[in-house]
């Protein structure tokens, strides 16, 4: 085939018009993203070009028709890149990949398995403008200019500058339909939704770079005011509750993926969750049915920061990698200053999510991972060792322990892809369109199972009667990307209110003997785990830099804000910008949510401000 001959800058025009569409193809066939009107919708159509006309148009500047192509060419596999990277990361994470996650190298053979469960097929058309630059190139010859210097420059500066008021026009109509959109918002889908996932890479590199100045700027005044919304807002504990498992062990199981809606509930007839149920019934149980978990990106590693610090992760990253060099006072801390000794219980590499480097800095005495463990042939699935070996071997572990002690035990079987093998499998699998919700109730099941099989290991130990066991799950299982299979199982179509509704997972706190047990209907979070069980161990938490509250003060509010700037309250629960009644599930009028709104971006400023600026570090460390 002959190649016919086009205007000079030909090639250029195809890319730009080719990669515009194959974004906007990748938003509306592979990100779950809410569009309320047709602004909105043209708004997301809109957001790639000013990028996009940036990129390619620097392209003007080479002289050399080869090596501009060559530019071009790469231009658009980069872009394609990223668009399907973050189409990979959002079927898992309901998110957008930021900076601090690029560096988490360590992590990404472990993750191998739920990386391979979200590429799909279709996924080869975000590759499909690389295919027909490639083609441009090979096919379409162009002129070359006869135009002077001075035409060309002129012409280059007309360029940009129509590619800058179409950023502007796109950042005005964003602003319009998002006020503050770049100062207030912590929720990536809506920044990628208004200024498109080019620009929004750009803007998280602007804010990583601002965050890592945050420390070196921070001199430690910044507390004062920290302090006081914090000591504005502590709960003096119940004293009917204070102490009440003094000097016993307290035994933390931190429950893979586990979400409440499973508890008490069954699928075609099957009980999922049969002795977890049987928990919320008994006497010595306090069973958290309006619990929420608070993690963002850093999942597990977040649950983990949570449940010691009370302080929320950070926002757009692992606190566990960014930050394993700040001075914290974790509850691991204060558990040792008061005679325990402090240990996590997880078989996996100790490497992974920087928990070697992290847990030193949480204070934690000994890290018992996968080197501490016997795995045998069959006793290994999906991420590594089963859950019922691991219990058994752990209270093994327990028994060498000097009492008392704190331990923290990290499940693994219940994560995605929720692979198992097939003597595990005591329920069959469920039958909808998401082969993930279909394994996923087969993996719960059989943690069920474990944690049974815990339980009575630990009664045949002589442990049992002098601990409490504090249970809950660490992060949901199922996202967002699996609501069409959701609304199948639960019966109904799921709304931004019920994707709020559904991550609430289950918290227990069983105290053998106690026998004043109940189902705890009080709205709360993970950060609220640290302050519940300190106080319950009969240590005082007035003086400590903390966002959650003790569950069983009669000052406790009910009040639970996400990573991402969502919340809830007794009346209402605030998601993607529309404000719903928490009993209804109806919309309902946004003022009411406006006061909330402010307290929940204070709220988690506050705590970012406390971990970007290590600002604990001026009030532990007497040579800062």
């Amino acid at each position: 085939m002959k190649k016919v001959t086009w205007p000079k800058h030909s090639v250029l025009v195809i890319a730009i018009i080719a990669t515009w569409l194959t974004t906007y193809f990748g938003y509306i066939t592979s990100f779950n993203m809410k569009i309320d009107n047709v602004m909105q919708e043209f708004i997301l159509f809109m957001n790639p070009l000013s990028f996009l006309l940036f990129i390619y148009g620097l392209a003007l500047f080479i002289k050399s028709a080869k090596r501009r192509n060559i530019y071009i060419f790469s231009v658009s596999l980069v872009t394609s890149i990223i668009m399907f990277s973050n189409a990979v990361f959002y079927r898992f994470f309901s998110d957008f990949i930021t900076l601090p996650l690029l560096f988490q190298t360590s992590n990404f053979g472990d993750l191998s398995s739920s990386i391979g469960a979200n590429v799909h097929l279709m996924d080869i058309t975000f590759f499909a403008d690389v295919i027909i630059v490639a083609l441009a190139v090979k096919f379409i010859k162009t002129s070359e200019s006869s135009s002077s210097i001075s035409q060309r420059s002129i012409g280059r500066k007309l360029y940009f500058v129509v590619s800058a008021t179409v950023l502007m026009i796109n950042l005005g109509l964003a602003e319009a339909q998002r006020p503050q959109l770049l100062t207030r918002s912590f929720d990536r889908e809506l920044l990628v939704k208004n200024i498109g996932t080019y620009n929004y890479h750009i803007y998280d590199l602007f804010i990583q770079s601002k965050t890592h100045a945050q420390r070196a700027l921070a001199d430690g005044s910044e507390l004062t005011e920290v302090a006081n919304y914090i000591n504005a807002n502590y709960a003096e504990p119940d004293p009917e509750m204070f102490g009440v498992a003094e000097g016993r062990n307290v035994i933390f199981v931190s429950l893979e993926s586990l979400q409440n809606f499973v508890i008490n509930n069954d699928m075609n007839g099957y009980e999922i969750t049969p002795f977890l149920n049987e928990l919320t019934k008994d006497s010595d149980t306090f069973y958290f049915n309006n619990f929420y978990h608070q993690t963002g990106l850093g999942k597990t590693s977040d649950s983990e920061f949570i449940v010691e610090n009370s302080l929320y992760g950070r926002n757009g990253g692992a606190v566990f990698f960014t930050n394993s060099g700040n001075t914290f006072n974790s509850m691991s801390n204060r558990l040792g200053e008061n005679g325990y000794f402090t240990s996590v219980m997880h078989a996996n590499n100790r490497s992974f999510w920087n928990r070697d480097i992290m847990y030193q800095a949480l204070g934690i005495q000994k890290f018992y991972d996968v080197e501490s463990y016997t795995i045998e042939e069959g006793q290994a699935v999906n991420w590594g060792m089963k859950d019922i070996p691991f219990f058994e071997q752990s209270v093994e572990i327990m028994k060498t322990m000097p009492q008392p002690f704190s331990t923290r035990m990290i499940t693994l079987t219940n994560h995605h892809p929720f692979d198992l093998d097939e003597e595990d499998m005591i329920i069959p699998p469920y039958d909808s369109n998401s082969k993930t919700l279909n394994k996923y109730f087969q993996a719960v099941r059989y943690m069920d199972e474990a944690v049974k099989i815990f339980f009575d290991d630990l009664k045949e130990s002589g442990l049992y009667d002098n601990s409490i066991i504090v249970m809950y799950g660490d992060h949901y299982g199922i996202s967002e990307n699996h609501n069409r299979a959701m609304g199948m199982y639960l019966d109904k179509e799921i709304t931004p209110f019920d994707n709020v509704e559904l991550q609430k997972v289950p918290m227990f706190i069983h105290i053998p003997g106690y026998g004043k047990g109940k189902t705890v209907e009080e709205l709360s979070g993970q950060l609220d785990i640290r302050p519940t069980v300190l106080h319950l161990l009969g240590i005082d938490t007035k003086e400590d830099m903390q966002m959650g509250a003790d569950i069983f003060s009669p000052d406790h509010e009910p009040f639970v804000i996400f990573r991402d700037g969502r919340f809830v309250t007794e009346n209402m629960i605030y998601a993607h910008e529309v404000c719903y009644d928490v009993n209804t599930g109806e919309e309902t009028d946004g003022e009411a949510c406006e006061p909330y709104i402010e307290r929940a971006t204070n709220e988690l400023g506050y705590s970012d401000l406390i971990i970007n600026g290590d600002l604990l570090r001026f009030m532990y460390n007497e040579e800062e």
